[in-house]
C-alpha cells in the first residue's frame, strides 16, 4: 500500500503541474504527442541515466576522496549535472527532430518543465517510498509529500527550463555566437540553480531558518521564471497581432477572427460556447493555426526561413476553409 500511495501522490500532482504548463501555452499549444514523450523520458529514460551516471561518479569520488566528501559532492556537483544533463535531452531531441514545433521562448520553458516534471515524479516516488514509508511509515512518507510535491513541486520544472530557454534562444537568432553559447548559457544555469538548491538543502536544512531560507530561495525563482513567461506571452501576442493583421486585408480572417486571435481570454471564452455548440474541434484548429501562421510568418520574416513559405500557404488555406464554421 505505501509503495502504490507514493506512486500516486507523485504522478497525480505532476500530471496536474504538467496540464497548467500546458494551459500556459495560450497561443499555440506544442502537440500532446511529443509533451507525453517529454514527460515519459524525464519519468523513466532520464531517471534510470541519473542513477547510473551519478552512481558511477559518486563511486569515482569515493575511491578517490574517501566517504566524507561523497554526500557533498554527490549533491552539489553530480546530481545537478547528470540531471540536467539527463533531462535536457528531451528538450534537445525536440530542438533538433521536432524543429518546426520549436518556435519560441515559451515553446523551450513548456518542453523542458514537462520533461522535468517527469523526472520529479519518479524521483518522488523513490523518495516518498524509500526515505518516507520504508523508514518512518506513514508519517514519514506525508511529510515528504509535503516538502517535495507541494513545497518543491516546481523546483526540477523551473531548473530545466533554463536549458529550454537557452535552446529557444539559439533556434530564435541569426548569429552564431548565440547559437553556439545560449544553449550551453542555458544549461549552465539548469545545473547552477539546481547547485545551490542541493547545497543548501546539505548544508542549512537542519534548522528552521535554513529550511525557510532554502525555501525563499526555491520560490523567488519560481517567481522569476512565471515572469519570464508572462513576459515570452506578451512577445507571442505580440507576433500574433503583427503578423495576422496583413492577413485580414488578404481576406484570410475576419476583423472579428483578428481580435479573438489576438487575445488569450477571447479565444477560451468562444472555445467554451464552441464546446456546447458541437464546434469545438474546428474552433480548436482554427485559433491554433492562427498561431501557427503567426509563428512560421515571423520566422520567415525575422529569421529568413523560406522553407515555410509552403507551410505558410497551407495554413492560409485551412483558415479560409475553416473561418465560415468558426464564430469569433
Amino acid at each position: 500500500m505505501g509503495l502504490v500511495l507514493s506512486v500516486l501522490l507523485s504522478f497525480v500532482p505532476a500530471f496536474c503541474y504538467a496540464s497548467v504548463v500546458y494551459w500556459i501555452d495560450r497561443y499555440e499549444k506544442e502537440p500532446k504527442r511529443l509533451l507525453l514523450g517529454v514527460f515519459l523520458w524525464g519519468a523513466i529514460v532520464a531517471v534510470i541515466g541519473a542513477l547510473i551516471w551519478s552512481g558511477l561518479f559518486e563511486l569515482s569520488v569515493y575511491l578517490f576522496l574517501g566517504p566524507t566528501f561523497v554526500d557533498l559532492i554527490g549533491s552539489s556537483v553530480i546530481a545537478p549535472v547528470v540531471e540536467e544533463s539527463v533531462k535536457g535531452l528531451a528538450v534537445l531531441i525536440i530542438f533538433l527532430v521536432f524543429r518546426p514545433e520549436f518556435d519560441s521562448i515559451l515553446d523551450g520553458i513548456v518542453y523542458a518543465a514537462v520533461a522535468a516534471l517527469g523526472f520529479a515524479a519518479t524521483e518522488n516516488v523513490l523518495y516518498l517510498y524509500t526515505a518516507g514509508y520504508a523508514t518512518d511509515g506513514y508519517n514519514g512518507l506525508f511529510t515528504l509529500f509535503v516538502m517535495r510535491v507541494l513545497l518543491g513541486g516546481w523546483n526540477h520544472a523551473v531548473y530545466t527550463s533554463f536549458t529550454g530557454i537557452g535552446l529557444a534562444a539559439s533556434r530564435l537568432s541569426r548569429h552564431t555566437f548565440v547559437k553556439v553559447v545560449a544553449p550551453v548559457t542555458g544549461l549552465l544555469m539548469a545545473m547552477g540553480a539546481h547547485s545551490l538548491h542541493n547545497t543548501m538543502v546539505i548544508l542549512l536544512s537542519q534548522n528552521i531558518g535554513g529550511f525557510l531560507a532554502t525555501l525563499a530561495i526555491d520560490w523567488l525563482g519560481w517567481v522569476v521564471m512565471v515572469l519570464v513567461v508572462l513576459w515570452a506571452l506578451h512577445r507571442e501576442r505580440h507576433w500574433i497581432s503583427t503578423h495576422l493583421r496583413d492577413e485580414v486585408e488578404r481576406g484570410t480572417l475576419s476583423e472579428a477572427h483578428y481580435r479573438t486571435a489576438c487575445s488569450s481570454w477571447a479565444q477560451t471564452a468562444v472555445r467554451l460556447r464552441a464546446l456546447f455548440g458541437g464546434q469545438y474541434r474546428a474552433t480548436w484548429r482554427f485559433y491554433q493555426a492562427c498561431g501557427e501562421l503567426a509563428q512560421k510568418k515571423h520566422q520567415r520574416i525575422e529569421l529568413g526561413e523560406a522553407r515555410y513559405d509552403s507551410t505558410i500557404d497551407s495554413l492560409r488555406g485551412e483558415l479560409r476553409q475553416l473561418g465560415p464554421k468558426v464564430t469569433a
